[in-house]
């Protein structure tokens, strides 16, 4: 097995650049997912790792091995994609199959481990099938079953699960795990789903118009999200966020309300940042609502607008002014005859980003 690493690596399309001076490593074993929206340049990197396409700058490699000018078949990776790419002609014995033939290796051999890897995904009385027959997670266990057959350095997958439907990709995010567990081999895997990110990867990198915002343990990249894109695209509900100054007098003014800072942390917070402007952040499942008046020390007023019953818990979309404030609390949290609550952000939980750079503050 192998570590994988991307040192300064730089790709462009014409005028456009897919990624931008990208360093990166997948420690042996690793299972790292490149997570980010459409079009931020996760997939061009899986693609410059796999050798299908070639960077203009930067240094890519495999173990100790430098793999920038190697052929994709000399680099000793297997990549699974999104559509599975199974010949249709073929039955699953001999899609599986098929390369191990290409490596010339022996027909009982070729037999041994095509079914020793069915056996290993279930998929041992599917053999005879050819994919038309096959249920979109029957084709996504083929597919992993060819890559693992070749037993290489590293495992590639582009997004292998997108085309399931959502329970079955949930049951497949679990078995697909643990199977990378089992086996031991350091994997790259691209998604834009990030609940895919934070339950299957060991690190995410966060990747935006090509550049990476931030490389770390799912747990991190939740708890302490470098910059305002991070902490808005990890997280569902999406994180809140207040266009605010930050004053003198340690009073964050968002205009709508104010919110009232110890000391320490306004101080810190004015000395890294380039100017008052600043944005709040906090996350929905941080949000305290109360009825009672009573606790209104920290708090402001929010109108109840909607309520999104999930049924372990609600969402309240609740308006502060212009502000739409989305909050998670407990499905008995009773509201249907309230339209005003008091709601307040605890100091240890909330975020405050610099408005110019983007860059978390504190």
């Amino acid at each position: 097995m192998a570590k994988v690493s991307l040192k300064n690596v730089t790709k462009r399309f014409g005028t456009v650049v897919a990624i931008n001076k990208l360093d990166l490593e997948a420690k042996d074993k690793d299972f790292l997912v490149l997570l980010g929206p459409s079009g931020c340049g996760k997939t061009t990197a899986l693609r410059c790792i796999a050798g299908l396409e070639t960077p203009e700058e930067g240094e890519i490699y495999i173990g100790d091995k430098l793999v920038n000018d190697l052929d994709p078949k000399e680099r000793d990776v297997a990549m699974v994609f999104q559509s599975y790419a199974l010949y249709p002609h073929m039955t699953v014995f001999n899609n599986l199959a098929f390369p191990l033939e290409n490596m010339r290796v022996p027909k009982d051999e070729i037999n041994r481990k095509v079914r020793q890897v069915a056996k290993l995904l279930e998929i041992e009385a599917l053999l005879g099938r050819k994919p038309k027959q096959l249920s979109g997670g029957q084709q996504q266990r083929v597919a992993l079953g060819r890559a693992i057959v070749r037993e290489p350095k590293v495992f590639l997958m582009d997004e292998p699960l997108s085309n399931l439907d959502a329970k079955l990709r949930v049951y497949m995010r679990a078995e697909l795990k643990k199977l990378q567990k089992e086996l031991g081999v350091t994997t790259i895997y691209v998604t834009h789903d990030q609940v895919e990110a934070m339950t299957m990867g060991d690190k995410i990198a966060i990747l935006k118009d090509g550049f990476l915002q931030q490389f770390d343990p799912p747990s991190k990249v939740y708890s302490h999200p470098s910059n305002v894109f991070v902490a808005g695209f990890v997280g569902s509900p999406p994180t809140n966020f207040f266009e605010c100054v930050l004053r003198e007098d340690a009073v964050l003014d968002a205009k709508e309300f104010k919110y009232p800072l110890p000391k320490d942390v306004a101080w810190q917070a004015a000395k890294a940042a380039t100017s008052q402007e600043v944005i709040l952040g906090v996350r929905p499942q941080d949000v305290q609502v109360y009825k009672d008046a009573k606790v209104k020390d920290g708090c402001c007023w929010a109108d109840l607008y909607t309520t999104e019953p999930l049924g372990d818990v609600m969402i309240l979309d609740l308006k502060v002014g212009e502000y739409l404030v989305k909050a998670v609390v407990s499905p008995d949290f009773k509201v249907e005859k309230i339209d005003k609550l008091w709601i307040k952000f605890p100091i240890d939980k909330i975020y405050l980003f610099d408005r110019k750079t983007g860059k978390k503050l504190i």
